[in-house]
């Protein structure tokens, strides 16, 4: 009971559209009031936070990660309850997993599947994406009953992964229009699937079998051509899209003259993206440049996680997640003879708010209000989730962390809280430190301790038709 009553003090409580020194007292999980010098009775049983000289922020939400996802013939290190416990250390308190079907299966069964994992093992809240992968009368049936009865509206549409999750063009405007229809968010991993194919045989026939190959049979282009055949093919049915982990320069460009043409589309960059680079691949220890492998992979071209914040900072891009999946050196040596067999994925969810902070508002490119924005305002308001999550403001959610921005943090795989054995911003040093985090009320994590139990975190069900999206979309139709 002790938690029901919770009074954080002193802090600047900052929010995507202004900052405001105050106090927050919640209750039930709930914040009741945000006020300078708040003195709620009766005292006893009342935690009181110290937050002088630090700032109050709503938790980030990230959009993407794949918790214990099986791919690549292994299975993803961190599960629901490393990664949700690394989450909260790192100040994120909502994650949106992906729930992904094989091609032919049930998205119903995949979605029962992945909630059936998280369920007992989440230590905050998180919602579900659902994967289409394949296309049918039924697939269209099952994405509605997901809508209407399961709280999913967001679905994501593979453009690469041939033969496995890979959907072609013809798939693609049926699933889009399907989305439109029900108003839910499209989603796109938005690569040339076939260009990849025949580049990796390419590779592998010229005997380049390292984390390098990945990388050069996967160009900057593929991404950029089919980010802008995803949006073209949106476009047409005047259908929401929204672009996950954007790696490159030239599909940032792509989204962002997309979106001064005034279509309706969201670029997701990521932790990895926007705080680390390609270079890697070439790096003489193999385990080194495999750790790196992801897809889209991380662009050889140092300046281009500068490039992605500057747009992240100036709406050009709208949110980001991490792509969280991660794999230990042992899972990416089954790749150590060929690089297409060396699981895609990389680590994020704890480190994501430190290295956007350090990135973004240390560097001077954004301020702390454009900070709320990016970690988890413009999610909550893109998937339907605010205001109850993405602001603090009396009747949201109390999932609120105490951010110290002078103090730093130097991130490493030996001191962090997931359960990979590398970590790709090694050695990085970050400005902007999580105090503590809560969660529905509750103070989760506070000066280095957890204080939470798998299975304390929440499904949220998102309605579809999200104004934030929407509004746009609908008179564009009665017009």
């Amino acid at each position: 009971l002790a938690q029901q009553r919770l009074l954080i003090k002193g802090g600047k409580v900052v929010n995507d559209d202004y900052s405001v020194v105050a106090d927050v007292y919640v209750e039930n999980g709930v914040v009741q009031q945000v006020a300078p010098n708040l003195n709620p009775e009766p005292p006893t049983g009342l935690v009181v936070l110290d937050a002088t000289n630090k700032l109050v922020i709503p938790g980030g939400i990230d959009t993407h990660t794949h918790m214990q996802f099986p791919f690549m013939g292994s299975r993803s290190k961190d599960d629901f309850y490393t990664g949700t416990k690394a989450a909260i250390a790192g100040g994120t308190t909502m994650i949106i997993d992906f729930a992904i079907p094989q091609k032919g299966c049930s998205l119903i069964e995949a979605f029962d599947t992945w909630k059936s994992w998280a369920d007992p093992k989440v230590c905050c809240d998180y919602a579900l994406h659902v994967a289409v992968t394949w296309w049918s009368n039924k697939v269209k049936e099952e994405m509605k009953i997901l809508v209407q009865n399961k709280g999913v509206n967001s679905f994501k549409m593979f453009m690469a992964y041939k033969d496995v999750y890979m959907v072609n063009d013809e798939e693609l405007y049926a699933a889009f229009s399907c989305c439109k229809e029900l108003g839910a968010v499209a989603q796109v991993h938005a690569e040339n699937g076939e260009l990849i194919a025949q580049g990796a045989k390419k590779m592998l026939a010229m005997g380049i079998t390292g984390p390098e190959g990945h990388a050069l049979c996967r160009p900057e282009e593929v991404e950029a051509e089919a980010t802008q055949r995803a949006i073209t093919i949106a476009n047409a049915l005047n259908c929401p899209l929204f672009v996950v982990h954007v790696m490159s320069k030239s599909a940032a460009r792509m989204i962002s003259s997309a979106r001064r043409e005034g279509k309706v589309v969201y670029g997701e960059p990521i932790a990895a993206s926007l705080g680390t680079d390609g270079t890697n691949y070439w790096n003489k220890d193999w385990a080194h440049a495999a750790a790196y492998v992801m897809g889209p992979p991380l662009r050889p071209d140092p300046s281009t996680p500068g490039f992605l914040m500057n747009l992240l900072a100036n709406d050009d891009l709208s949110v980001t997640g991490t792509d969280n999946c991660t794999f230990d050196i042992c899972q990416k040596a089954l790749g150590k003879d060929d690089f297409t067999k060396i699981p895609n994925g990389v680590n994020g969810v704890e480190d994501r708010m430190s290295v956007i902070w350090e990135k973004g508002v240390y560097s001077g490119k954004m301020d702390e209000n454009r900070f709320v924005a990016v970690t988890s305002t413009n999610a909550a308001k893109i998937f339907n989730l605010y205001p109850k999550k993405g602001r603090i403001a009396v009747g949201s959610d109390a999932d609120i962390v105490i951010w110290d921005p002078k103090a730093t943090r130097t991130i490493s795989a030996k001191t962090h809280h997931q359960a990979n054995d590398f970590n790709i911003f090694e050695g990085m040093v970050c400005h902007g430190v999580t105090v503590a985090t809560v969660s529905r009320g509750k103070v989760v994590y506070e000066g280095g301790t957890f204080n939470v139990t798998a299975g304390e975190g929440k499904y949220v069900s998102r309605p579809p038709f999200p104004p934030f999206v929407y509004k746009r979309v609908r008179q564009r139709e009665q017009v």
